[in-house]
C-alpha cells in the first residue's frame, strides 16, 4: 500500500510544483469515505483508487489528475456528491471526477444501454479535458489486473469484452501503448484462455531454444549501425500473446509465418538519421515484401511517428524493426501524456489539436438515434487499421482499412457524402463500393439531386458514414410510416362507420406513450401498433379484435417484413414472399458473407457467396440473379454450417485436441471426412455449426494456435 507521503514524493520527483495540500486532503477524504468497504478480493476498497493514482504517477501527470484518481469512485460508491467535491477541492477536480463517474444512479433500460450511456458521458467529458480518459484508463487497468477475483464468469466475460471493444482502442487512440497492450492481453486471457495459453507455450519453447537470441540480434544491429557512424540505442522485445493472435487472424497465417513475433527498436537523434538507419538495414538484410510502413511522413491519428520495416535479419530470423527519434519514442511510449504540461493542465505544443478522431466521435452523437447505435458507430471508429488517401488538392485523409469512396466522401465533409454520385481513384472512375488503398488520390463527384442510398450502409465501414446514412433513412422512412399509418387508421374508421379526425387521436396519445399524433401514426405504419388498438382506445365501447403482438421491426417496413419467408426462418432480405431457400453446398454461405441468390425453376432460390466459383455458370443468365443480403434486424440467426479444410499431425491426441478446441469456441462438428492420409499428416474436411463468419474465423484462429494442427483454411467447394 502506497503511504500518503510516498504518493506526494512520487509526484514531487517529476513536478517540483506539486500541490501537496490537495493530494493529502484527497488521500484522507477518499480513505474516510470508502471506510470499511471491501473489494471482491477481500482488500480494503481504498486500495483501488490508490493503485489508480500510482499508475498515473508513472505517466508523470499533474497533481489535480492524481487527486481525481484518488476521488474517482467517491461519488459513485459513497454518499459523496459532485457538489461536495467541488466545494472541498475546487471546480476543476469536481469536473474531472464528474466526468469519470458512471451513470449508475439513473434507471436505464438494459445493461447494454447503461454501458452506452456511460460511454457517451465519458466521451463528452474527455472532449473537454483528456485527463478524464487517462483516469478512466488507469481505473480500468487496475480492475483488469484484479479481474480474477470476480466469482461470476459471466461478469468477468462482460468486463473483458467491454475492455477489448472500448477501452483498449481508446488507449491506442491516445498513444498509451503500454496500457493498451496490458488491457488487450488481460482481456484476451479471460475471453479466450486456451488460445492465449497455447501462444504462451509456443513463445516459451522459442525462448528456451534460443535463450539469448534477442541479445545477439541487438548486438549485431548495433555493430551494423556503428560501422556507418550512426549513434543509436537498440533494444528488443517479444510481442504480447494477443498481438500475435490478432495478426494470425488478420493475415490468415500460422504462428511460424509471422515475421514480427520479436520487435526491435532503433532510437536515433533526428529524422535524417531515421532514414539513414533504414537505408543501412535494408542494404545489409533482405526486406520482407509488404512490411515497410512510413509513419513519419504520414503519422497515425494518435500522433505516433516511426519507420517500420520487416527483414530477414541476423541469424536468418524474420524480425520487425522500428526506427524513431528520442522525441518520437516518448510519444510512442506515453502518448498524450508525453505532451502534458503539469503546470497549467493543458497539452503543450498544440498536441491536443491533433485528436481529430475525438471531434468525429462527438459528431456521431448528433446522428445516432439512441445510445446503443452511438456505441455501435463508435466501435466502428475505434477499430481501425489505417489507409492514407489524398484529395485532388493534396490534403491527407486517414481512413480505416477497407474504407470505400463513400467513406472518403463523408470524411471530407458530411454534405459531400450525402450528395456523392461517383468517384475517381487516381483519375479513373470506379464504383462507390471500391475499397481504397494507401496513396490513392480520390476525387468525389457530387450532385445536388443525390441523397444517401440505403444500399450504401451495406459496404461503408466508418461510423460517421453509417450514422449519416441511417439518419437520412430514419427521416425518410418516418415520413413514409406516418403517411402509411394515417392512411391505415383512416380506412379502419371508414370501415367501422366513424368520421376520422386527427383531434380524436390526440386524446389517446398518453395511453400509447406518444408525444405527437405523427409519433402514433409512425408506430402504426411501422407495424409496432395495430390500428384496431387505437380505434378501441378512442371508442372504448367498440369490440376490438385481440391484436396479435407484432415484433418491433426497427428500420424494416411492413413490405420488407412480408418479403421474409416465414416458413423457413431464413434471415435474408430481398426475397419474394413464400420462396423456398437453399444454401449452396459449394461455398457454405454464412451470415457476414456477401451473398447473391440464384433462382432455379421448381426449386426456389439458392444462396451463394459473392465469390463462389459456381456463379460463373450463370453469367449469361442475369434474369436468374437476385440481390439479397443477410437481415441484421431479424434477431439471432440459427446455426449455419461452415466448412474448413485442415492438415492434422498423425499422432496420438490430435483428433481429441481438434474437437476440444472447436467445442471450447462454441462450434459443433456435424460432419468429418478424411480426404488424404500419410504417415505424417491427415488431410480432412470438417463441417462445423457456427453463428456467422466471425464465429468461424475465431474457430479457425483457435485451431491455428493449436500445435497439433499444421494448417487450417475455410474450405470452398
Amino acid at each position: 500500500m502506497i503511504r500518503q507521503y510516498e504518493l506526494v514524493e512520487r509526484v514531487r520527483a517529476y513536478d517540483p510544483g506539486v500541490e501537496e495540500d490537495v493530494l493529502n486532503r484527497a488521500y484522507v477524504f477518499s480513505m474516510k469515505m470508502h471506510g470499511s468497504q471491501i473489494r471482491e478480493s477481500g482488500d480494503p476498497y481504498f486500495l483501488h483508487p490508490l493503485e489508480v493514482a500510482g499508475i498515473l504517477t508513472a505517466y508523470k501527470l499533474d497533481s489535480k489528475t492524481i487527486a481525481t484518481a484518488l476521488l474517482h469512485d467517491t461519488v459513485e460508491d459513497t454518499l459523496t456528491t459532485v457538489e461536495e467535491i467541488e466545494k472541498m477541492f475546487g471546480p476543476e477536480i469536481g469536473r474531472l471526477v464528474d466526468g469519470v463517474t458512471k451513470l449508475s444512479r439513473i434507471e436505464l433500460q438494459s445493461d447494454q444501454t447503461k454501458q452506452a450511456e456511460n460511454f457517451r458521458k465519458l466521451l463528452l467529458a474527455m472532449s473537454e479535458d483528456i485527463r478524464v480518459l487517462l483516469v478512466k484508463l488507469a481505473d480500468r487497468l487496475h480492475n483488469m489486473r484484479t479481474i480474477h477475483f470476480i466469482k461470476s464468469p459471466e461478469k468477468r466475460q462482460r468486463i473483458a469484452r467491454e475492455t477489448m471493444e472500448i477501452y483498449a482502442p481508446l488507449a491506442e487512440r491516445i498513444g498509451m501503448r503500454q496500457i493498451q497492450e496490458e488491457l488487450e492481453d488481460t482481456a484476451f486471457g479471460e475471453l479466450n484462455p486456451e488460445a492465449r495459453q497455447s501462444i504462451v507455450a509456443r513463445l516459451k519453447f522459442l525462448r528456451e531454444r534460443g535463450s539469448d537470441l534477442v541479445t545477439r540480434i541487438v548486438d549485431q544491429l548495433k555493430r551494423v549501425l556503428a560501422e556507418e557512424q550512426l549513434e543509436a540505442a537498440v533494444s528488443g522485445r517479444e510481442k504480447t500473446p494477443y498481438s500475435i493472435w490478432r495478426k494470425m487472424q488478420r493475415k490468415n497465417v500460422g504462428f511460424e509465418q509471422l515475421s514480427d513475433i520479436m520487435a526491435f527498436r532503433v532510437v536515433v537523434k533526428d529524422v535524417g538519421d531515421c532514414y539513414r538507419a533504414l537505408g543501412v538495414i535494408h542494404a545489409r538484410y533482405p526486406l520482407v515484401p509488404g512490411r515497410f510502413k512510413d509513419y513519419i511522413s504520414t503519422p497515425k491519428q494518435n500522433g505516433y511517428r516511426s519507420l517500420h520495416t520487416g527483414v530477414i535479419g541476423p541469424e536468418q530470423q524474420r524480425i520487425e524493426i522500428q526506427i524513431r527519434t528520442t522525441d518520437m519514442h516518448g510519444v510512442a511510449e506515453f502518448g498524450v501524456a508525453a505532451h502534458w504540461s503539469y503546470k497549467d493542465g493543458r497539452p503543450s505544443n498544440g498536441e491536443g489539436k491533433s485528436y481529430r478522431w475525438l471531434r468525429e466521435l462527438l459528431e456521431l452523437l448528433e446522428h445516432a438515434s439512441d445510445p446503443q447505435e452511438f456505441l455501435e458507430h463508435t466501435k466502428l471508429e475505434l477499430f481501425q487499421d489505417q489507409v492514407f488517401c489524398f484529395t485532388p488538392k493534396g490534403d491527407l485523409i486517414s481512413l480505416p482499412r477497407g474504407a470505400t469512396i463513400v467513406d472518403f466522401a463523408y470524411a471530407v465533409h458530411s454534405e459531400i457524402g450525402d450528395h456523392c454520385v461517383g468517384g475517381k481513384i487516381n483519375g479513373r472512375m470506379m464504383p462507390l463500393r471500391t475499397a481504397l488503398a494507401n496513396g490513392d488520390q480520390v476525387d468525389i463527384i457530387t450532385s445536388k439531386a443525390q441523397t444517401p442510398s440505403p444500399m450504401w450502409e451495406r459496404f461503408v465501414v466508418t461510423g460517421k458514414a453509417r450514422a449519416r446514412i441511417r439518419r437520412f433513412i430514419r427521416t425518410q422512412q418516418r415520413s413514409q410510416f406516418v403517411t402509411l399509418g394515417r392512411s391505415m387508421l383512416q380506412k379502419l374508421f371508414q370501415k367501422e362507420g366513424y368520421e376520422f379526425a386527427d383531434k380524436a387521436v390526440d386524446n389517446v396519445l398518453r395511453g400509447f406513450k406518444c408525444q405527437t399524433v405523427d409519433d402514433l401514426y409512425a408506430l402504426i405504419g411501422e407495424g409496432q401498433l395495430a390500428e384496431r388498438q387505437v380505434l378501441g382506445a378512442i371508442f372504448p365501447g367498440i369490440k376490438v379484435e385481440q391484436a396479435k403482438p407484432v415484433p418491433a421491426l426497427g428500420r424494416t417496413s411492413r413490405a420488407r417484413a412480408a418479403a421474409k419467408p416465414a416458413t423457413t426462418g431464413v434471415p435474408i432480405k430481398g426475397l419474394i414472399p413464400g420462396m423456398a431457400v437453399h444454401y449452396a453446398g459449394c461455398c457454405h454461405p454464412l451470415p457476414g458473407d456477401r451473398i447473391v441468390g440464384i433462382v432455379a425453376t421448381g426449386r426456389g432460390v439458392t444462396i451463394h457467396t459473392i465469390d463462389c466459383d459456381t456463379l460463373s455458370q450463370f453469367q449469361d443468365q442475369p434474369e436468374r440473379w437476385i440481390d439479397v443480403a443477410w437481415d441484421a434486424d431479424s434477431g439471432a440467426p440459427a446455426q449455419k454450417v461452415g466448412r474448413i479444410a485442415l492438415v492434422v499431425a498423425n499422432e496420438p491426441g490430435s483428433l481429441g485436441a481438434l474437437s476440444t478446441v472447436i467445442a471450447k469456441n462454441e462450434g459443433n462438428i456435424t460432419n468429418l471426412k478424411i480426404v488424404n492420409r500419410t504417415q505424417q499428416f491427415w488431410e480432412m474436411l470438417i463441417d462445423v455449426e457456427v453463428r456467422n463468419v466471425k464465429h468461424l474465423t475465431n474457430v479457425i484462429a483457435a485451431l491455428r494456435a493449436t500445435p497439433a494442427i499444421n494448417s487450417v483454411e475455410r474450405a470452398r467447394g
